[in-house]
């Protein structure tokens, strides 16, 4: 058995090219016609594009200096001192009268019938007045306009995720289930969004969720609070347990890979997650809940609770541990250009994470390993190579590890 490479590892397009290639379609989204770029009807609104044209990252109404200056402060969590620097520097030349429209002189103006854009939709929805900023990002399967709404004082009221194809209409289906399931559970640790407002719109699923307070003084994040925290949520809907062969688990990963199977890549997958469940369809496994995607970009650490967001992968009934496994993989995968190299190292240390879990013995490597397969598998189900994501490409990165154990364990 040997991975398989069936799209190009590098885009043949770079990521600011995607970009401004999203950013059209996005506009054509949110302002369909009759609404234009180009026109001399009442102007609905007008953004500044943050950095530029060329590398679009970041749209900015340009209602007030307020607005603005609040779209760019709270529209994401830098994950570097450079980052927050740069941050921090637009969000001064935003504040500063006329600093923005020479820093910052690329705009876009729509024009048209405010009742026919997501702006007259949301305000109605909320009842109440608002702004937008919309976010662009990176390239991938599961990519959707993720809105933040600014009141006029600058305040941010939530943020608005659509759905607009199927995958991602299914993940913000997902994530409205999530938030209002976990609305009841009571967790202590970790704090949720709460849904403001779920609808359609134009064919398009729409969510609305409060925004959580990242402005609050942060805390230091300690390896065990981490892990008592993914441990509150593994246990949120309840917990079970059985052999692997025989679980619900199984049944329902095996379907999946059944759904991939005519794939090249998912044929690999299926035949080593064949050869986990041969060799350890005996272990004894606890299974919960996860929140599917656990990265340091999805939260934030303040001194009482943990801050998460980004719910649309919360999954029931899968091995205990799973969060932890991901978190560490991802906190890799951002440090380095070789995730292969990332993945080695995350099952290197397998046995310290999952060890609050109370998993243990052969049930260690098992866990580990059906996480790779579980991750391949979603991978493969939402088409990320096809979507030009950086790590779609399975056999340039997780498929060659994966094989490598299996290999070693016959």
């Amino acid at each position: 058995m040997s991975p398989v490479r069936t799209a190009p590892a590098r885009l043949t397009a770079g990521d600011a090219a995607l970009r401004v290639q999203y950013l059209e379609e996005v506009l054509r989204l949110l302002y369909p016609e009759p609404c234009t770029t180009r026109g001399r009807s009442p102007v609905v609104t007008e953004y500044m594009l943050v950095p530029d044209a060329r590398r679009p990252r970041l749209l900015v109404p340009t209602r007030s200096r307020r607005i603005a200056a609040a779209a760019v402060r709270r529209y994401a969590e830098p994950q570097s001192r450079v980052a927050r620097l740069k941050r921090d520097a637009v969000v001064a030349a935003l504040r500063t009268p006329g600093a923005a429209a020479v820093l910052l002189r690329h705009r876009v103006r729509i024009y048209g019938p405010p009742g026919e854009t997501i702006d007259g939709y949301l305000r109605e929805a909320l009842g109440t007045d608002l702004a937008l900023s919309v976010h662009i990002g990176p390239a991938r399967a599961n990519r959707k306009p993720v809105l933040q709404l600014i009141a006029p004082d600058g305040e941010t009221l939530g943020f608005a995720k659509l759905g607009t194809g199927p995958l991602t209409r299914r993940l913000v289906r997902a994530e409205t289930t999530a938030l209002n399931a976990l609305s009841h559970v009571g967790l202590r640790d970790v704090t949720v969004p709460r849904v403001l407002h779920a609808g359609e719109w134009r064919g398009h699923q729409v969510l609305v969720q409060s925004p959580l307070p990242v402005w609050r003084p942060r805390g230091p994040l300690a390896p065990d609070r981490l892990a008592a925290a993914m441990r509150e949520v593994a246990g949120s809907c309840g917990t079970s347990r059985s052999w692997l062969a025989t679980s619900p688990y199984w049944a329902e990963l095996r379907d999946r890979l059944d759904a991939v199977a005519d794939r090249p890549e998912g044929a690999a997958l299926g035949a080593a997650a064949r050869s986990i469940v041969e060799r350890g369809g005996d272990v004894d496994l606890r299974y919960g809940a996860w929140h599917g995607d656990w990265a340091p970009w999805n939260m934030a650490t303040l001194a009482d609770t943990l801050l998460v967001w980004d719910w649309e992968r919360f999954t029931t009934g899968v091995p205990l541990g799973f969060d932890a496994v991901h978190y560490d993989l991802q906190r890799r995968i951002q440090s380095t250009s070789d995730a292969e190299a990332a993945v080695e190292s995350t099952l290197g240390v397998a046995p310290a994470l999952l060890r609050p879990f109370e998993v243990t013995g052969a049930a260690v490597g098992l866990t580990a390993l059906l996480y790779l397969v579980d991750l391949a598998t979603r991978y493969l189900a939402d088409r990320q190579a096809e979507a030009g994501a950086r790590l779609g490409v399975l056999g340039t990165w997780l498929l060659p590890v994966l094989v490598r154990r299996m290999e070693a364990l016959s």
